[in-house]
């Protein structure tokens, strides 16, 4: 596709999805400036970042290491660069180099290696969002709200993050279980952002809902929404 066409295809897209975050922000009686956009830009090309910043996108989020280190030193846009995806403890050192926001800490193990490594290799602390499992299903990854494993208590977790010095704790991460009504899910993410909320007062985001949910997110107090398939389209229709 050449360059105008596809940013055009991605200024239509980019312009009904921020209605959808305004419409919801009404619904919910929010500011759509408390609602920050963040493009998931996994499998697409970094020209498509580029053109998502010459949009006005000011955040990016990724999925895999590798994509996203090569994506970042590519991309010449100045961008908030959001890690979402599964996160490996030999990963730390790569990822504290690009991200400026790590959603997807789930384990006071790996807090810790990004805290060493984030001391090591940056000037400033790495913001992180604690992954949460609403459902508490250890298959999938995400802390444990009084789970019986201490690496994977969300509330160890996020003390282990507010201690390390090359961190900042950011707040909170989940996606909607499969079989559960978003509205249920968020519901329930919102119930322990609160609660994470009245002992670390710093830790506001909430970072939840998708392109098929973010309705019910706003509603339950997102403060970021990840949207791919409705502001990028199904990667296997793009020539």
């Amino acid at each position: 596709m050449a360059p105008e066409a596809r940013r055009d295809e991605l200024a239509a897209s980019l312009d009904e999805v921020r209605r959808r975050i305004e419409r919801a922000c009404t619904a919910a009686g929010r500011d759509p400036g408390s609602v920050t956009l963040v493009a998931v830009t996994k499998t697409y090309p970094a020209s498509d970042v580029e053109l998502l910043a010459g949009l006005g996108v000011t955040d990016v989020g990724e999925n895999k290491d590798q994509e996203a280190a090569a994506k970042a030193a590519a991309v010449t846009a100045v961008l908030r660069w959001h890690f979402v995806g599964q996160l490996q403890r030999n990963k730390a050192k790569s990822v504290v180099t690009y991200a400026d926001v790590v959603e997807s800490v789930d384990s006071t193990r790996l807090a810790g290696a990004l805290a060493t490594a984030a001391a090591r290799l940056r000037e400033r602390p790495l913001d992180v969002l604690v992954q949460v499992s609403i459902d508490g299903d250890p298959a999938r990854g995400g802390a444990v709200a009084d789970g019986g494993d201490p690496d994977r208590d969300l509330w160890r977790v996020a003390a282990a993050v507010e201690a390390a010095e090359g961190l900042r704790l950011g707040g909170v991460m989940a996606v909607a279980p499969r079989g559960w009504e978003p509205a249920r899910a968020f519901a329930e993410l919102a119930g322990l952002a609160a609660r994470l909320r009245s002992e670390y007062p710093d830790a506001k985001d909430i970072s939840a809902g998708m392109s098929g949910d973010l309705e019910q997110a706003v509603r339950h107090g997102a403060t970021h929404v990840r949207i791919g398939t409705s502001l990028l389209g199904m990667r296997n229709t793009l020539r």
